[in-house]
């Protein structure tokens, strides 16, 4: 859990911490310290904070109180010293850096520190320390990206024959699974910010499925898609949970039209997607199961005889 938010200056602090005080008073309200270190060497920073020059020699090997700070650096050199040592840090630039400033390898870069959400600092946070996502909660729900862990509940939910008259199943080997969900949390969630999540029942905690959005090769628009397990259907959580990401597109990520792509066999979900708002536009023939029964990486791929369906494409026009 993010307790500190680091801002490292390689020179002298052109923000003062006077100018910061809101920040810094905003910031206590989420339990986060704001900190201003400048005109130290990064070497003598990092072992202030590891506390032995020992520690701060072995790159890993960090105390659990740095395992919950994030470090701004103005400086690229200081940020690819911290990067090196394993530090959860981002790239910050300040009213006096260089317009060509880069700092390689950073997943975000933050200016106008002065001005950034809790959320923000949060959110990067997470992403570096491998911690999901919140998305959103409904009354019942809590809505995160999906981690690997939560793969072998998956195979419980899949175990039903029934999951899969309609949908692709999982990985006939867990391993595969998993790789294949690591990389889609460095790729997707990672990259477009968005992605098919978890649903967390909140009253005991319980994974019951997954719903959100992806982008299908082929089509302009992003796609909603969802499962329920089946212990949990029939008790409106799909049409809870999506109604709410539908507007989570909307507001968050700016979407102007979503398109759902359903099994033309599969009346149960069509008739759903009605009630949610949208209106049936055609139907379309789309390959399935294009990863076959194993996920090949590095470069191998799995040749085997193409399948397609029949769906019915419908789509939702935001107003």
């Amino acid at each position: 859990m993010l307790k500190k938010v680091v801002l490292v200056f390689h020179d002298n602090a052109n923000t003062s911490l006077k100018e910061l005080e809101e920040e810094k008073t905003y910031l206590s309200d989420f339990g986060i310290d704001l900190e201003i270190i400048s005109s130290q060497r990064i070497q003598d920073i990092w072992s202030l904070y590891v506390g032995s020059t020992k520690a701060a020699a072995v790159k890993g090997d960090i105390p659990e109180n740095v395992r919950e700070v994030l470090f701004l650096c103005d400086d690229p050199e200081d940020f690819a010293y911290l990067k090196d040592k394993g530090a959860y840090v981002c790239g910050m630039i300040t009213p006096v850096s260089d317009q060509g400033t880069s700092f390689e390898g950073a997943q975000y870069i933050f200016s106008e520190i002065d001005d950034v959400d809790a959320d923000s600092f949060i959110k990067a946070y997470q992403r570096q320390a491998g911690e999901p996502w919140d998305i959103l909660e409904t009354d019942r729900l809590r809505i995160r990206e999906t981690t690997v862990e939560d793969v072998d509940d998956l195979y419980k939910i899949y175990a039903e024959p029934s999951m899969t008259r309609y949908m692709e199943g999982l990985f006939e080997d867990p391993a595969d699974e998993k790789r294949y969900m690591k990389d889609y949390i460095e790729k997707v969630y990672s990259l477009m910010g968005f992605g098919v999540w978890s649903l967390i029942n909140k009253e005991d905690g319980k994974l019951i499925g997954r719903a959100g959005f992806s982008i299908r090769n082929g089509f302009d628009e992003p796609e909603l898609g969802f499962f329920i397990g089946v212990p949990w259907q029939k008790q409106g959580f799909a049409t809870e949970s999506c109604a709410a990401i539908m507007e989570f597109g909307r507001n968050v990520l700016g979407f102007d039209k979503v398109q759902t792509l359903v099994k033309k066999e599969n009346e149960v979900s069509i008739h759903l997607c009605e009630k949610l708002g949208f209106k049936i536009i055609d139907e379309v023939e789309i390959e399935e199961d294009i990863y076959g029964t194993s996920y090949m990486t590095q470069g191998r791929v799995s040749f085997g005889p193409e399948k397609r369906g029949r769906y019915v494409r419908l789509e939702w026009t935001y107003k």
